[in-house]
């Protein structure tokens, strides 16, 4: 089949993700949708709960493995659209939808693309795709769950939109839960102990914190209080407040030495992580993808936003088309041209790293 074949095969695909709700943890049918392509090419794939993957014809284990993944999960419409967000409709050569730009696009792409390759041979390095679920959620049951299942993998390209420049590092994120306590009691009465109050200082302390160790790739830690909650009626002083930390990390920290760090500075009086597991993830510059992507014309930069890079351990380089700014957004569209250059970069990148 030819690229134009496989474009235009992609987005008809894209429309039929459109159109088909995919929340996560959600994503049965749409599942489906990927399924029957892989069918209809003869590719022999399997489905572990909603994740799809398969590895390309002629696999060889003494090879390295190179990952292509992306999602087919989406977060639900926000109420600012004014088109149908399970319709695919082609405007001004957009193509509109939820999921369209993240990462709807970016997926059928590297789906395209592993088809094109999927019988060739004498690879030098192994394909595996993984169209996996629950990326939008960092749920249990998506890409981490899949590392186990699928070959060791040595590199990989995540499909976000990027404007097919290269994302050669991401930001971690550990959101923590913090508490400040206090005494409660009646509002009436005197209170040195009061922990709104006490809260002020401890807000004022986040405000001013800043990591010492920056980035060349990712710049400095971003730590931003995003909630805070307290009381229950006016005439009771609470006994605490509580605040949830957003804490974007950089490639200078792991996640456990952002932790430790918070827990024997901050005043709060107990600072938990939810989890930390979702890290800092990079590509070295020198890498054939990096050197193959910047002689092709492309730029480098690092990623504030998150993926599911952060359940890698390899190194990975996030790249797709579309455009960061659009995801999440009411009225979600990507260009139809968008879809083919993504296609025609991914293509062209692979041909000058994994062909002999």
């Amino acid at each position: 089949m030819t690229q134009q074949e496989l474009t235009s095969d992609a987005i008809a695909l894209l429309k039929q993700l459109i159109e088909t709700q995919s929340f996560s943890s959600e994503e049965d049918q749409t599942a489906l949708h990927i399924e029957a392509w892989f069918k209809r090419y003869n590719i022999d794939y399997k489905r572990t709960q909603n994740n799809v993957w398969a590895v390309n014809k002629y696999f060889d284990a003494s090879k390295p493995t190179l990952l292509l993944n992306s999602h087919h999960d989406t977060v639900k419409p926000n109420s600012a659209y004014t088109k149908d967000p399970f319709k695919a409709i082609v405007e001004d050569g957009k193509l509109f939808g939820l999921g369209s730009n993240d990462a709807g696009g970016c997926l059928v792409s590297l789906i395209a693309t592993f088809t094109y390759f999927y019988n060739h041979k004498d690879l030098k390095y192994n394909l595996v795709i993984v169209a996996s679920a629950e990326e939008e959620s960092s749920g249990p049951n998506g890409l981490n769950s899949m590392l186990p299942i699928i070959p060791k993998v040595d590199v990989a390209i995540v499909g976000e939109p990027t404007l097919m420049n290269l994302a050669v590092a991401e930001k971690g994120l550990v959101v923590f839960d913090a508490v400040v306590a206090g005494t409660p009691s009646h509002a009436a009465h005197p209170n040195d102990n009061n922990a709104i109050y006490k809260a002020i200082d401890v807000l004022q302390w986040f405000k001013d914190f800043k990591f010492k160790k920056g980035s060349e790739a990712l710049g400095d830690v971003k730590l931003t209080v995003t909630q805070i909650n307290a009381g229950s009626q006016h005439n009771v002083v609470p006994g605490h407040v509580d605040l949830v930390i957003d804490v974007r990390v950089n490639d200078a920290y792991t996640n456990a030495e952002i932790a430790e760090i918070l827990q024997t500075q901050s005043p709060c009086t107990s600072i938990t992580p939810r989890s930390l597991r979702l890290n800092s993830s990079s590509i070295p510059m020198d890498h054939d993808l990096v050197k193959a992507g910047v002689a092709m014309g492309r730029t480098t930069y690092g990623s504030p936003t998150l993926s599911d890079q952060a359940v890698l351990t390899c190194p990975s380089l996030k790249l797709g088309p579309g455009d960061s700014t659009r995801s999440h957004s009411a009225d979600e569209f990507i260009y139809l041209n968008e879809i083919e250059e993504g296609i025609n970069i991914y293509v062209e990148l692979l041909n000058r790293v994994i062909v002999k």
